[in-house]
């Protein structure tokens, strides 16, 4: 392995806790597609909160990656206890190099409030969709996608329109109730066809509001057209326990972002069709002993409405900008991953110009 380094953060032990950390090459630059960072959560006694979580670039073209550690509250699980955990991200690669220097890594910290006391736990969603719908309303309306999670553009249920140059990734944000399903049908038109297929040339990538990994589809860029479409599972409290990111990532009722990409080898700029699908009836929440909204969770009323046009739209707000985190370095060994692991007082951190790749080696957390 790589360099590393250690934080260390206070966790209650009534809450939930999730601790992201997003890695973002600058543009042009080189690494493999098993290149990349290992994050992980440890209690005060030494034991592992969640497995690691290797979070690798997956492509020829680095595009940024990230994924979290997590401490989950339940009944015979390790990590129930309050005190200090150690938070630590590390650099992963095939020869176990050092880190590329002047790479940023930005991290991020979350709690989510537990269940009340005696309160079962939720039962899985018993239907979902098993198909993209048939129509998605239009017309078009034209949207500019953020540069990361920060920016990103906010999307309802409709069709949108955007231009992607070639190794750019764009970011938007749609809200999730519990018991919904997010479509997405992308439709990427170039001018012309590339002389030779750009395998994994486009993609589009779910992240949860926690900043995790749920799905990924890319498909080879071979002709002026080009067309990706994915569904994920219902939102639902039990989705945590399942060992598939696809499922276990749509724990939350919230914002949920897409990243859509290109890799750099694309000739010119791509027009994008987004048809975005919000489906099913929300549920009620789940019986938490504290206030989701409050800690950046959930959907609100004003959330499901149509978003205004592009030119009209500011740019989301920390929805915790009253709580502060203070992680605090305690151990260096060497990473030189952009010098900036956000030391001392931390809230939501700006995530511009970051974009998040495939990643492998997730487990149930």
């Amino acid at each position: 392995m790589g360099d590393r380094k250690f934080y260390r953060v206070r966790l209650d032990g009534r809450s939930n806790a999730y601790v992201s950390a997003v890695l973002a090459p600058p543009p042009g630059s080189r690494a493999g597609a098993t290149d990349g960072i290992r994050v992980s959560l440890v209690s005060p006694d030494g034991a592992e909160c969640s497995d690691s979580n290797d979070i690798v670039f997956g492509t020829a073209t680095p595009l940024p990656t990230a994924d979290y550690s997590t401490r989950r509250i339940g009944p015979g699980r390790a990590c129930q206890e309050a005190g200090d955990y150690l938070y630590s991200v590390e650099w992963i690669g095939p020869t176990g190099g050092a880190a590329p220097r002047d790479w940023r890594v930005e991290i991020k910290y979350m709690t989510e409030p537990g269940l009340r006391t005696g309160s079962p736990t939720p039962a899985p969603p018993s239907s979902r969709h098993t198909h993209t719908p048939d129509h998605i309303p239009g017309p078009e309306r034209r949207v500019e996608g953020g540069s990361g999670f920060n920016d990103a553009a906010r999307l309802g249920h409709g069709v949108w329109a955007d231009r992607l140059g070639p190794g750019e990734s764009r970011f938007y944000r749609v809200p999730v109730d519990w018991g919904q399903q997010l479509f997405v049908d992308a439709r990427f038109t170039g001018a012309v066809a590339p002389r030779r297929p750009v395998y994994d040339g486009v993609r589009v990538t779910v992240f949860n509001t926690a900043r995790g990994f749920v799905e990924n589809t890319a498909r080879a860029h071979r002709t002026a057209t080009t067309r990706l479409s994915l569904a994920t599972e219902p939102a639902a409290f039990a989705n945590r326990t399942s060992d598939r990111d696809a499922t276990s990532g749509m724990r939350f009722s919230g914002w949920y972002y897409l990243r859509v990409s290109a890799d750099r080898k694309i000739p010119g700029e791509l027009p994008v069709t987004l048809a975005v699908g919000i489906e099913g009836e929300p549920h009620p929440a789940p019986p938490y002993a504290g206030d989701p909204l409050r800690e950046g969770f959930g959907v609100l009323a004003e959330d499901r409405a149509q978003p205004p046009p592009a030119d009209q739209q500011a740019a989301p707000q920390d929805d915790d900008d009253t709580r502060e985190l203070v992680l605090t370095v305690i151990g260096v060994t060497g990473i030189t991953l952009g010098t900036t692991l956000l030391l001392g007082l931390l809230a939501w951190t700006a995530l511009a110009r970051l974009g998040l790749g495939r990643k492998r080696g997730r487990h149930a957390s």
